[in-house]
Order: structure tokens, then sequence, then C-alpha cells
């Protein structure tokens, strides 16, 4: 939603004898604006989540469906620098609304607000006979505005911090990491579920509002849901537009501003999404100088003899503390050592044996059972081992899962 002046009536055919009366409420780039923001929405909330709970069922089919947790995550970035062009979109078609066209700020909450929210309790405790008079927004469609405002400026702080985090950490302590992390999750799960419990059922369920897909509402549903909007309509109260003049007179002064915000705003997004690469691009390359050949052959030592394992005996790099725990911390480290997704921690070898919500996750001498070798020989999990490592740590479970 934008703000915008009062909608004006539409007008109908002659030639129907009972044509319906219309009032235009949204403008097509209001709704073409309100169409890209439901598609980079939708499809933020399904990779994020699916990324968020990446162990489920679910989770791992959506995934699967997507091309692995590399491609999830493309796209899942690069919805949300569309969601952030609508966004810089909005605050300047905001700005050219009430600069140039002088529209009043019908979108923010006023004292009368809360009037209406005590009618409407009156009214569904049947202590009324009616719902509230309601204006050109309702007291619950500012909230949800304000709520989206509000919840892409925290995913927007957040993301920065997770796309980024070695800049991050620069200049915050690295707790902020997984904190923003959290808030994140946390605030993805809230406005996935606002929509579905909270603005598909007040506007698809209880009454299918169509007017941001066609623009218009009937005089009708007008009366239904913004009463006190149409009876300033048909007073005529609901006042002019400026002189063509005028209009143009005040696009002269603001398209230059608004060009110049679009280019630094825009500058600021293509920062925020190439920041930083990855943490082995930050790292200063190291110094190169050319190999030294030498001309005649340089003379070769006889090659010391090495100790030979003796048979069912144990090396240092065929146990837990010499291999296994450090793999396990690169691989699964964000969702098993830093968290305990699925009641899983592989953090200590005898978390690792305790198992999670699932079972045990090493069984000593019985990979079949292990339930990590069942996971990573699935394939596309968010922490797959190559198949040479996959390998490795079967080997190690069948001679008994050392630890040390």
């Amino acid at each position: 939603m934008s703000e915008e002046s009062a909608p004006q009536p539409t007008t109908t055919p002659p030639a129907l004898k009972k044509a319906v009366r219309t009032y235009l409420r949204f403008d097509y780039s209001e709704r073409l604006e309100h169409l890209v923001l439901l598609i980079s929405f939708t499809i933020l909330g399904v990779t994020g989540l699916a990324q968020k709970y990446a162990i489920s069922q679910t989770g791992e089919a959506i995934l699967g469906m997507l091309g692995g947790i590399e491609m999830t995550r493309v796209i899942h970035r690069t919805s949300a620098i569309v969601l952030m062009v609508v966004s810089i979109y909005h605050i300047v078609a905001l700005f050219y609304r009430i600069l140039v066209k002088r529209v009043s700020l019908t979108m923010l909450p006023v004292t009368e607000d809360f009037l209406h929210l005590y009618q409407d309790i009156l009214y569904y405790l049947g202590l009324r006979k009616r719902k509230a008079y309601y204006g050109r927004y309702t007291y619950a469609e500012k909230v949800e505005y304000l709520a989206v405002v509000w919840g892409t400026l925290i995913m927007a702080i957040t993301g920065f911090m997770m796309w980024n985090p070695i800049a991050t950490t620069r200049w915050l302590p690295g707790e902020i990491i997984p904190a923003a992390k959290a808030a994140h999750g946390a605030e993805a799960l809230l406005a996935v579920l606002a929509i579905i419990l909270w603005h598909f059922y007040h506007v698809h369920v209880r009454h299918f509002n169509k007017s941001m897909f066609i623009g218009k509402m009937t005089e009708e549903e007008m009366r239904e849901e913004h009463p006190a909007e149409l009876a300033l309509i048909k007073s005529g109260k609901t006042g002019e537009s400026p002189p063509a003049e005028v209009i143009h007179q005040r696009q002269r002064y603001f398209f230059p501003i608004a060009t110049i915000a679009v280019g630094v705003l825009g500058f600021g997004l293509y920062k925020f999404a190439t920041f930083e690469v990855t943490a082995i691009n930050t790292v200063p390359p190291g110094e190169t100088a050319p190999i030294f050949v030498p001309i005649t052959p340089t003379p070769t030592a006889t090659a010391l003899p090495t100790a030979t394992p003796a048979p069912g005996e144990v090396t240092h790099a065929n146990t837990w503390e010499g291999t296994f725990g450090p793999l396990f911390n690169e691989r699964c480290g964000a969702c098993h050592v830093q968290s305990n997704q699925g009641g899983l921690s592989l953090a200590t070898y005898q978390d690792a044996l305790k198992g999670g919500q699932s079972g045990p996750a090493i069984v000593p001498g019985d990979p079949d059972t292990s339930l990590i070798v069942q996971i990573q020989s699935s394939g596309n999990h968010p922490g797959q081992l190559t198949i040479d490592e996959l390998n490795k740590v079967i080997e190690w479970i069948e001679a008994g899962a050392p630890e040390k």
C-alpha cells in the first residue's frame, strides 16, 4: 500500500441498464508495485524458511527442488535485492505524492484509529450495531503497512550482517552474527505467519478484496469497507488535484533531487550485495616470486624409513580428535556445533554418540545404522561431505569410531 489521493468515481458504459458504479482505489503503478512485492516476498519466505529448517523433510524437499543449498541461497539473495529495489521505488513514489501532488498522509495512525478499535471491540461483543466508520485506510491496514516497513528494515540490517560477516565483525563483536541470524529467522517466520493468518483472512477469506488487482471497488464495497471516504467523495470534499502548471513547476525541483537520491540509494544497494564475496577473497594475496630451477640436478637424499602402523593399530589421523571432529565442525558447524538443530550436537565426541531426536549420529562399528552416514549418503545436505570424506567416515566407524 502507499499514500494516494482520494479515489475518483469512474464512468460506466451507458448501454448497461444496471451499471455498477466503481471507484478507483489504486492506480497501475501501485498495483504493479504490490505484485512485485508479492512475488519477491513469497520467494524469500520459501527459500528462507527452507534454509532455516534445512534438516526437516519439507526443508530438504524444497532445497532439492531448487537445486541444493547454494542455488537456494542465490535465489534468496536475488529476491532480497528485488525487494530492496521495490523499497527504494516506494520511498521515491511516496515523496512524489507528498511533495508534488500534496496528498494527505492517510496511511499514518491518528487518534481516531484508537476510537475505531474501541468501537469494533464493542461491535464484536454485541454492544454496538455496526463497525467503525472507516476512512481511506482502517487501523488494521495501517498496522499491517507499518509492520511491512519495520520488517523490511530489520531484514535488511540483519541480512547485511549475515551477507557480510567479516566486515560486520570489524566494528561489532562476533556474537552479533548468530544474533542477527536468530533475529532474521524469527522475523521471517513472524512475517510469513502474519501474511497467512492475518492478511489472507482479512483480504481473501472474510471478503475477497480485488481492488489491489483490478484497482477499483464498487460502491457497495466502499460503503461496507470505507464508508467515511465514500461520504467525502459524494459530498465533493475530497479535494481537487493541483493545476497542471503547478505540478510541472514542482516536478522541475523534485526530479533532479529524486535522481540524486536514487543514485545514492542504488550505490548503497550495490555495495550491500558486493561488499564482501567470501572469506577467502578478503584475505590479501600472498607475495609471488619466480620459481628457482637449478641448472644441474640437485642430489636427492635417501628417504628415511617411516613407521608402519601394526595391524589393528589406530593412528591419530583416524580418530575423532585427529580428523573427524574438525571435519564435522567445518562442514556441520552452523547447524550442529554452534546450534543443536534436530537436537543433534557434534560439538564433542560424546554428543555425536548420543545423537539427536532421530537417533544416534554415530554407532561405532555399524555405519549402516549411523544416522550421519544415512543422511550424507542421500546427498543434497546443507553440510554435504565429499565422496572421499564420506568413505573415510564409514571406514572410521567400521574401525570402531575411536575418539583418540
